[in-house]
């Protein structure tokens, strides 16, 4: 009868310590960051445009003020005495440079001044839009460990008016978090981003030193 007691015991025993492992592995999930891939995902793809953005609007910009200095500038008139000066290596390299820049921007915008200012305000727009949202990415990431816990996913996509339910995994949620981005880059929301940083900011998230850091090494 003893023998049966210490049987029973140990199976108690047993029963218990796998029930508390079982329910300490299923907290130790809940707890775990999810979407790993999200943050790391999402700002690479973020950050993929606005490199393009940057190069488009940084052609832009030469392109303006090349032909604002030609604009007040006018070529010089013939001298009296021709000199003779050979140039040297650099500056034949310098000349062709300047050539070809010249040569490109006039391709690129045919109608010069009228062409390069609508150009250079979209460009310094999309710029502008790519570079808020990978700061809206860095601002929901409240504890600047470059994850997405539960929470912090939760919130960045209730901010942009996605759908956040758990079940629908990280990787609809990544795809829903790009796709929104490509959205608001191609119809230049930025109205739209500025209400989803509200939110954050209304849940207490906050552009912190990190942050700032991770974001000026993506302006460099």
């Amino acid at each position: 009868m003893r023998r049966r007691v210490v049987h029973a015991s140990c199976a108690i025993v047993i029963f218990f310590c796998v029930g508390t492992a079982s329910q300490a592995q299923s907290a130790t999930v809940a707890g775990r960051p999810v979407g790993i891939d999200v943050f790391a995902q999402l700002t690479q793809h973020v950050k993929r445009q606005a490199d393009t953005d940057k190069q488009a609007f940084a052609i832009a910009s030469q392109c303006m003020n090349l032909f604002y200095k030609q604009q007040r500038h006018k070529p010089a008139p013939p001298a009296v005495q021709q000199i003779a000066w050979i140039p040297s290596e650099s500056s034949v390299l310098d000349a062709a440079d300047s050539d070809a820049q010249e040569a490109d921007c006039r391709k690129r915008y045919p109608k010069g001044l009228d062409d390069v200012r609508t150009d250079f305000q979209r460009t310094q727009a999309l710029l502008s839009l790519s570079l808020t949202f990978y700061e809206f990415a860095l601002v929901g990431d409240g504890d600047d460990n470059s994850l997405y816990n539960a929470r912090e996913l939760h919130d960045i996509l209730v901010a942009l008016n996605l759908a956040a339910e758990p079940s629908l995994g990280a990787a609809a949620h990544l795809r829903s978090l790009t796709a929104q981005f490509d959205s608001l880059h191609e119809a230049r929301g930025m109205e739209a981003l500025m209400a989803g940083m509200g939110k954050l900011y209304d849940q207490g998230y906050r552009v912190t030193t990190a942050d700032k850091a991770h974001l000026n090494r993506v302006m460099e």
